[in-house]
């Protein structure tokens, strides 16, 4: 009996450390969470626990909020930043319907490396997942991952997840130490019913100076926007030169022809 005893109190104390050991271990691997990784937005402050769990699809499309969050290497420095607002879209029995990412219910987690980093936005019901590469002397994302798990949008409408991938490109590519940055929107076609919009854009995954975006590298979209408005004037000033200069050439030779009569 006493021996029993004695096996029975040992077993006792055993589960009891392993108990607090698991919740030491939880607890830490908590603070790092929370300390690697932040994301600030228009409506951080909201409380989240009253809204739904999974994603709600809205039939008409709305501009996304727009939000910044960054990860930090285990020296406490920066290492990825971003910068964007995100609207999904998915095709319903031949319908579009839309889901905005609010701010306050993202968790930003991921990892830096020397040459490959990722940054994954989760949420209940989702994510959206980035993968940077750094290679010579220019920075792109490779693979670009989704997943959308929302309530049905209508009641003859399945309920599934939606799940898409952009796999082996070179997107958003920067030379080393500059940012990507596009004010209009990208369209990322994820599947044939999943496609993710990214409006605006701007993020940043190696070489990033105190923290802070580096030079912006603009889009082509952005470029052109510019720059076409400057071509046409310049075409518009062009054509008007042509059209005076021809006025003045044809009035002086009417001027040289009435001389000579």
């Amino acid at each position: 009996m006493i021996h029993t005893s004695r096996i029975t109190l040992l077993f006792l104390i055993l589960c009891s450390l392993q108990w607090r050991g698991n919740t030491l271990t939880s607890n830490a691997f908590d603070s790092i969470t929370k300390e690697a990784s932040t994301v600030e937005g228009h409506d951080s402050h909201n409380n989240a626990t009253n809204l739904p769990k999974r994603p709600i699809l809205q039939p008409k499309e709305t501009v996304p909020l727009q939000f910044t969050c960054t990860l930090k290497n285990p020296q406490g420095k920066v290492c990825v930043r971003a910068s964007l607002g995100v609207e999904y879209v998915v095709r319903v029995n031949k319908k579009n319907y839309y889901y905005n990412l609010n701010p306050s219910l993202i968790q930003a987690t991921g990892y830096c490396g020397d040459t490959k980093s990722v940054l994954s936005l989760d949420f209940e019901g989702g994510h959206l997942e980035f993968t940077f590469i750094k290679e010579g002397g220019f920075s792109y994302v490779k693979t670009i991952k989704g997943l959308l798990n929302p309530a049905p949008p209508c009641k003859k409408c399945q309920s599934k997840p939606y799940i898409g991938i952009v796999d082996h490109e070179n997107l958003f590519k920067t030379s080393n130490g500059l940012s990507f940055k596009c004010k209009s929107e990208t369209m990322l076609i994820l599947a044939n019913n999943f496609r993710v919009k990214l409006i605006p854009l701007q993020m940043q995954a190696f070489d990033l100076a105190n923290g802070a975006f580096g030079k912006d590298a603009e889009c082509w979209a952005d470029y052109n926007k510019r720059m076409i408005p400057i071509i046409l004037g310049a075409v518009a000033a062009a054509v008007c030169l042509i059209a005076i200069l021809t006025f003045v050439l044809v009035r002086e030779r009417r001027g040289q022809g009435y001389e000579q009569l």
